[in-house]
């Protein structure tokens, strides 16, 4: 398999921000909203090459969700953009009833997920959203691992016909993929082969599974690693695969186990393949005030997690 290599720390909203405005230069169809977060979404080279394709919402995210709603009736394509508290919790019944209700063509973009939002604390943290927005019928939910999957990621889906939920992040954290791997949406990817464990990562904690795996085998430990980057509609054929090899499974995400991907994956396999599995994810919590890395230590969420549950999996076979 391919080794992969951290190519330097960048932040996956740059990666959205790249995105947009790649397909700012090649797709006259596409638009964007923002709701006064134009320095946080990285949407700042969008603007100034599309002034006309470009919509400040202001602190009214309802509003944006409806606006977007509106646009995709002229044939317009729209990213919305700002938090993933705001992007999800903040307007739910207008993601419900203008966009998904209606399968309105939105890309709703949202940065800021998760626990390493860091020192906004819990109020702006979110640990829900990946539930939220999985359950809404006829929503696609992406969730990149780093600068440049996320950057294909947005271009992506601005070719997929339906709302797309695409989360990503505010820390700088390894850039380790490459453009030459493609992105297929719904089709996860096998980064590392292993007949003793499979562990199924997603967002920023993929890169923390490769680095436990590699732990995991100085120890004689053969992990298989694999990128669910689309969370719904889950890759499920990738993951019966190794688990039928492997005969258990740990899953990895930034996001409450309640609701978030391993409890699809779970869910999935007690239909299918009833197999062992163990969670690393948030338990039932709100998060606080800290840094990005002293928060995802605070609550497991790094590669020692991922050791740990790896090794109590095993011992359930």
């Amino acid at each position: 398999m391919t080794a992969y290599i951290n190519q330097g720390s960048n932040d996956t909203r740059s990666g959205f921000g790249d995105g947009l405005t790649e397909l700012g230069r090649t797709r006259p169809d596409v638009v964007a909203l923002c709701a006064d977060l134009i320095g946080s979404l990285k949407m700042q080279t969008f603007i100034d090459e599309n002034t006309d394709r470009f919509f400040q919402v202001g602190i009214a995210e309802a509003n944006m969700m409806g606006i977007a709603a509106g646009l995709t009736i002229g044939g317009k394509i729209p990213f919305t953009g700002t938090f993933a508290n705001f992007s999800t919790g903040r307007v739910y019944d207008q993601i419900r009833q203008s966009i998904a209700y209606s399968g309105k063509n939105v890309k709703i973009c949202a940065s800021h997920a998760g626990i390493t939002l860091g020192e906004d604390g819990a109020t702006h943290q979110i640990l829900e959203d990946i539930g939220l927005m999985k359950m809404l019928p006829g929503m696609t939910v992406i969730n990149p691992c780093d600068y440049n999957q996320t950057k294909a990621a947005t271009i992506a889906i601005a070719d997929f016909e339906g709302p797309v939920y695409l989360r990503f992040g505010r820390p700088k954290v390894p850039n380790f993929t490459t453009p030459e791997l493609g992105f297929e949406i719904g089709k996860g990817i096998l980064l590392q082969e292993g007949s003793d464990v499979t562990i199924v990562a997603t967002g920023h904690l993929v890169w923390e599974a490769l680095e436990a795996a590699k732990e995991l085998a100085a120890e004689g430990v053969k992990a298989e690693v694999i990128n669910i980057h689309t969370i719904k509609p889950l890759d499920t054929e990738i993951i019966l695969n190794s688990v039928q090899k492997t005969g258990c499974i740990v899953t990895a995400e930034e996001h409450n186990y309640l609701g978030g991907m391993g409890e699809s994956i779970a869910g999935m396999l007690s239909r299918n393949h009833p197999t062992p599995i163990e969670f690393v994810a948030t338990q039932d919590c709100f998060g606080e005030s800290g840094t990005p890395a002293q928060l995802m230590q605070k609550y497991g969420l790094n590669k020692s997690s991922i050791i740990q549950k790896s090794k109590e999996v095993i011992k359930r076979k």
